[in-house]
C-alpha cells in the first residue's frame, strides 16, 4: 500500500494547479508524514526533488535543526519526530485535514478577490506542511506554507496545557485562511524599515490589514477598535485602493 501512495504522489505535486490565477493548496505534509512515520525513502525522496525550497525552510528555519545539506540530517529530522507527543499530533493532522476542500475553496476566493483589488501581487506557492507547534504561516519567496500542528482546534489537549485561551482561539480551521492572507500582505507591505513605528502605528498597520482580510474573506474574522476605526475610514474614502490604503502613512487621521 505504501509503495502504491508513493507512486501515485509521484506523478504530480500539484495535480489541480491548471488556472495560474488559481490558488491550490500543495499537500506537502502527506509526504511529510509519511517519511516520519514509515522511515519511506521515496518520500524522503520526492521532499527534496519536489519540494526542494519547502524543505529547507522547514528543517532550517521551523525547525531549526541544522543545514538541510548535513551528513546527518535526514536522521536527525525523522528522530525528532519520534517523540511520542509528535507521533500522536501528526496522527491527528492527518485525520482532521484528511480533506480541505473547504479551506481551498475560501483561500482560491479570497485570493482572487485580493487579486482584483490589488491587480500587481503575484499570488503564492501555498503548501501544507507539520512543524513542532512552531509557527503558524511561513512566507517567503513567494511561497506560503501552513503548519497544520497550529491548528488543530482551541480544545486540543497539547494546546490547553501550553497556550492561552485567547492563542487558543485563533487555533482552528477557520483561521487558516484570514491567518495566510495576513501573513502575505505583511510581507508585501511590511512595517517601514526605515524608522522605529510606535506601539499604535503598528497596531494601526495591522488593523488596515485585518480590514482587508475581513472584505475579502467576506466575513468578519477580525472585530477590535483598530479594524473599526479602518473601517470608519474607508467609508469616507471609498475611492481609495487596498494599496493607497496599506501605503497610507498619516496615522492621524485614523484616531478617533
Amino acid at each position: 500500500m505504501l509503495l502504491c501512495i508513493g507512486c501515485q504522489w509521484q506523478l504530480k505535486p500539484n495535480d489541480d494547479a491548471t488556472d495560474e490565477r488559481r490558488v491550490t493548496i500543495q499537500r506537502y505534509d502527506r509526504i511529510e508524514n509519511l517519511f516520519l512515520t514509515t522511515g519511506d525513502f521515496s518520500a524522503l525522496q520526492q521532499m527534496n526533488t519536489a519540494f526542494p525550497m519547502q524543505t529547507r525552510m522547514l528543517i532550517e528555519d521551523v525547525l531549526q535543526l541544522g543545514k538541510v545539506n548535513d551528513r546527518d540530517i535526514n536522521n536527525k529530522f525523522l528522530y525528532f519526530f519520534q517523540d511520542s507527543t509528535l507521533q500522536v499530533m501528526l496522527a491527528d493532522v492527518q485525520h482532521q485535514y484528511a480533506d480541505m476542500d473547504d479551506i481551498n475553496t475560501e483561500l482560491s476566493a479570497s485570493f482572487e478577490r485580493l487579486k482584483e483589488e490589488m491587480p500587481d501581487m503575484e499570488l503564492p506557492e501555498v503548501y501544507t506542511q507539520v512543524g513542532a507547534f512552531d509557527q503558524s504561516i511561513v512566507v517567503g519567496n513567494n511561497t506560503l506554507g501552513i503548519s497544520l500542528d497550529k491548528y488543530l482546534g482551541k480544545d486540543y489537549p497539547f494546546y490547553v496545557e501550553h497556550y492561552t485561551e485567547e492563542q487558543r482561539n485563533m487555533m482552528d480551521r477557520n483561521m487558516i485562511v484570514p491567518d495566510c492572507l495576513s501573513f502575505y500582505i505583511l510581507s508585501l507591505y511590511p512595517l517601514s524599515a526605515e524608522r522605529m513605528e510606535s506601539q499604535m502605528e503598528r497596531d494601526m498597520h495591522m488593523g488596515k490589514i485585518q480590514w482587508i482580510v475581513n472584505s475579502v474573506t467576506e466575513r468578519q474574522v477580525f472585530d477590535n477598535s483598530y479594524v473599526a476605526m479602518i473601517a470608519d475610514f474607508m467609508k469616507e474614502n471609498a475611492k481609495l485602493s487596498f494599496v493607497q490604503l496599506l501605503r497610507y502613512t498619516d496615522y492621524s487621521v485614523f484616531k478617533k
